[in-house]
C-alpha cells in the first residue's frame, strides 16, 4: 500500500471516529423519571416496538406461557397495582406481564418499551411482595431506558470498532473496550433497578424489605456450585443487599 492510500486510510477512520463522538454527543437527554443523563438514540414510541416484536421469540425460548390463566392474572394484578400506584403510570411505555412455563430456569428480565417476563422456576419460590419486588426491579429496568442504552452504546463501539479497522489493526482492541463498558453499565443498570424497585414496592403498599429476602432466594437458588440464569445477568445478590437498604432508608424517609 502507498503512503498516500494509508494517509486516507488513517483520515477516514478518524472520520468515522470523530462522526461517532459527534453522535454520541447529540444522543445525549435527561431521563426525566430518575434523573440521569444518558445516551439514547431512539424514542420511546421505537422502545415500545422492538420490545412488542421481541417478545413472543423470547417467551418461545422459555417453553411459552405458562398455561394457567389465574396464575397469569395474579401476576398481571400485582404487576399492574405496581404500575398504577407509582411513577411508572407517567411513563409512555406499554407494561405487559408474561409468566413463562419454564419450571427449571430461575429468571425475570424486562424487553424495552414495556414486556416483562418472569419463568415458573422463580414465581413458584415467592409470596405476593416478593413477587411485587422482582416486576418492581424489572420495571425499573424500562423506566431507567436500559436496553435502549446499551443499544445506543453498542452502535457507538460498533462505529467506532469499523473507525479503528479502516484506519488500521485496532479493530478488535477497540470492540473490546466496547464490551467491558457495556458490562460495566449493566451492573449499574441492575443497582439502579433495584432502587427504583424499592421505591415502586413503598408507593404501591408493598414491604420493600421483601426484596432483601428476593435477594436471599436467588443466591440460595444458585447453590453452592452453580448459579440460577438470573444471577448469569445480574450482580451477585449479596452485593445488591446494602445497597437495596440504602435504597429503603432513602425513600421511606421521604413519605
Amino acid at each position: 500500500m502507498g503512503r498516500g492510500s494509508w494517509k486516507i486510510r488513517i483520515f477516514i477512520g478518524l472520520a468515522i471516529v470523530a462522526f461517532a463522538f459527534i453522535k454520541r454527543c447529540n444522543s445525549k437527554e435527561e431521563n426525566p423519571y430518575t434523573g440521569r443523563t444518558q445516551t439514547i438514540n431512539m424514542s420511546a414510541d421505537q422502545e415500545i416496538a422492538i420490545g412488542l416484536q421481541s417478545a413472543p421469540e423470547i417467551a418461545q425460548q422459555y417453553g411459552g406461557l405458562y398455561p394457567d390463566e389465574r396464575m397469569q392474572a395474579f401476576v398481571d394484578a400485582v404487576g399492574n397495582k405496581l404500575i398504577q400506584n407509582s411513577i411508572a403510570r407517567e411513563t409512555p411505555y406499554k407494561y405487559e406481564f408474561h409468566l413463562l412455563a419454564d419450571d427449571r430456569t430461575i429468571n425475570a428480565f424486562a424487553l424495552p418499551g414495556g414486556p416483562i417476563f418472569i419463568t415458573y422456576a422463580l414465581f413458584k419460590q415467592l409470596n405476593e411482595v416478593q413477587l411485587a419486588g422482582v416486576l418492581g426491579h424489572e420495571i425499573g429496568h424500562v423506566i431507567g431506558r436500559h436496553s435502549a442504552e446499551r443499544i445506543a452504546e453498542g452502535d457507538f463501539w460498533k462505529t467506532i470498532s469499523m473507525g479503528a479497522s479502516v484506519g488500521g489493526d485496532m479493530g478488535g482492541l477497540v470492540g473490546g473496550i466496547g464490551q467491558t463498558t457495556l458490562l460495566k453499565n449493566g451492573r449499574s443498570d441492575e443497582l439502579e433497578s433495584d432502587d427504583l424497585g424499592v421505591l415502586l414496592m413503598i408507593q404501591s403498599g408493598y414491604d420493600p424489605y421483601e426484596m432483601i429476602k428476593v435477594m436471599q432466594i436467588l443466591k440460595a437458588a444458585g447453590g453452592p456450585n452453580r448459579a440460577p440464569e438470573f444471577q448469569s445477568t445480574h450482580p451477585d445478590p449479596e452485593n445488591r443487599i446494602e445497597k437495596i437498604k440504602e435504597a429503603i432508608v432513602k425513600y421511606q424517609g421521604r413519605q
